[in-house]
């Protein structure tokens, strides 16, 4: 019986609750910053989800370059791009999204799940966060 004190995360740790950014998320994530923000040309953070935790709907813009990677280090999750089936995930998997994708991801039903997010760089870059994941939607995988 898993202790409700594991630290999940991988090799690079769970870090802290990300509160910062809860609104966008329905259930809990960590997050573990692995470069320093804003002194790094590339900002590369470890993202954990708990079970059924996911992000909302969301888009990288840029105008040049721009978008992210995520590389599963890891449990189980999933990705999923507007318009497309959604993508499962496990440790090794390396997800490139393009700039201006309006796309999703987290972790499955009873499954931790935790991605290193590499925010690629770009001009005029910036994050909308749009809908919910619904559980309607979620529930279908």
């Amino acid at each position: 019986m898993e202790n409700e004190k594991t630290e999940h995360g991988g090799v690079f740790g769970q870090g802290e609750e990300n509160t910062a950014y809860a609104k966008y998320f329905i259930g809990k994530s960590y997050l573990k910053p692995l470069t320093k923000p804003g002194s790094s040309v590339v900002s590369i953070a470890n993202v954990t989800f708990e079970p059924g935790c996911r992000n909302n709907w969301h888009i990288h813009h840029s105008t040049k370059g721009g978008g992210q990677i995520l590389i599963c280090v890891e449990g189980e999750g999933w990705y999923q791009e507007e318009g497309k089936p959604a993508q499962s995930l496990k440790p090794g998997d390396v997800v490139t999204i393009p700039a201006n994708v309006k796309h999703w991801h987290g972790a499955k039903a009873g499954n931790w799940f935790s991605h290193l997010a590499v925010e690629v760089p770009g001009e005029n870059t910036s994050n909308e966060w749009c809908e919910p994941v619904t559980d309607e939607e979620y529930s279908k995988l």
